[in-house]
């Protein structure tokens, strides 16, 4: 009789009083002050209340009902789709609605929607996915930002995809220990390009040079990259790469005579199509020839498999303690093998100019390190 009297009254009451009225009502539902069915009784007066003509009187009982987890469903989801500013309220606090309710409202809503969704406490897995497939920068600033959202790493991939274009998203990407390697691969290529394009940086230095440097900083980030990989985690690199068409005779050099002994055989079987077991056998106790045969069915021509073919005994001999002395030792002694041909190819002069490079990058970085070493010495 009491919630009769309230919905008859509410009819010709004021809009503050209407929305005083509001809150009672639902702060007594939510403190459970009612008996099953005086709660039937309010929640169908709840109801009546979502049609209320003025959004004070909406607001008022979404504020009160939006941290409680005791809420008819139905009622908490009119209220998702009031006017955004009632709607807010209830989709950035509400533990009613479903992973499914959330995915719905991210898909239907506006980017302030999924803002508040971003920014939940708990954001599942598949809300997650939902936002990075459709939101924009500004959700996903806030979705990266959220230590309680559940990102999982194709998820991440995607956001990489389809936002490696924004400096800041990136940033939040690279900081990720669970991102995907060919995604970032691809954001690193993402910063190279954005340091290509620099106008300041091209007069500088010119166009010419700053494609070639930024090309060998990609490669010998995608090497660092490599070395730190799990192995299962290789092959989606290995697959990037190639489908990238950074996976060239240049990188694979690269990533041999610095060490990288578990990408280099991961290239390999995805480039030959050879099984795994036989090309790590080939490659840890095979012959030169077999070596070379399985380097050719890689793609390689029959000029350059000679040369991995040797550095890959070079390796086996000089390079097993991985050491930076073994890896520049391998570097000089390929080097002085290539230099040493009578009429070298030009794939051959190529590999030739790399190692050159790898080897003045060794140097450099050694110089350094033995510069810090002094310094802290002296200190």
């Amino acid at each position: 009789m009491i919630i009769q009297a309230f919905l008859r009254w509410v009819e010709t009451a004021r809009t503050g009083d209407r929305a005083r009225a509001a809150r009672a009502l639902g702060r007594a539902y939510v403190d459970a002050q009612m008996n099953g069915i005086d709660r039937q009784a309010a929640e169908m007066a709840m109801t009546f209340l979502l049609d209320d003509p003025s959004p004070k009187v909406r607001s008022a009982l979404a504020e009160v009902l939006a941290p409680s987890s005791d809420i008819p469903r139905a009622i908490i989801l009119g209220l998702a789709e009031d006017q955004p500013e009632i709607a807010y309220i209830v989709i950035s606090r509400s533990p009613v609605l479903t992973d499914e309710d959330l995915v719905d409202l991210a898909a239907r809503g506006s980017v302030e929607t999924r803002a508040l969704i971003a920014a939940r406490a708990f954001v599942s897995r598949s809300v997650s996915a939902a936002i990075a497939e459709i939101g924009g920068e500004e959700e996903m600033l806030i979705l990266l930002e959220n230590g309680g959202a559940q990102l999982p790493r194709r998820s991440l991939k995607r956001i990489a995809e389809r936002l490696g274009y924004s400096a800041a998203i990136r940033d939040l990407l690279l900081d990720r220990a669970d991102l995907p390697s060919d995604a970032r691969h691809a954001l690193v290529e993402e910063v190279g390009a954005a340091l290509a394009a620099f106008g300041l940086v091209q007069m500088a230095i010119g166009k010419t040079r700053v494609e070639r440097i930024t090309r060998e900083a990609c490669d010998v980030a995608a090497v660092g990259m490599a070395g730190a990989l799990a192995v299962d985690e290789l092959p989606d690199l290995v697959a990037h790469l190639r489908g990238t068409g950074r996976l060239t005779p240049a990188f694979l050099l690269h990533a041999l005579v610095t060490g990288r002994a578990e990408f280099f055989s991961a290239a390999i079987v995805d480039l030959s199509g050879v099984t795994e077991k036989r090309v790590r056998s080939i490659l840890s106790s095979g012959r030169i020839h077999s070596i070379r045969a399985l380097f050719e069915s890689a793609g390689l021509g029959r000029d350059v498999s000679e040369a991995f073919a040797e550095a890959v005994l070079l390796w086996r001999k000089d390079g097993t303690t991985g050491t930076d002395d073994c890896r520049a030792s391998v570097c000089a002694a390929l080097l002085a093998s290539l230099h040493g041909q009578r009429a070298p190819s030009p794939a051959c002069n190529a590999m030739a100019e790399i190692l050159e490079r790898l080897a003045f990058a060794e140097q450099r970085q050694s110089a350094r390190d033995y510069a810090q070493l002094a310094a802290r010495q002296a200190a």
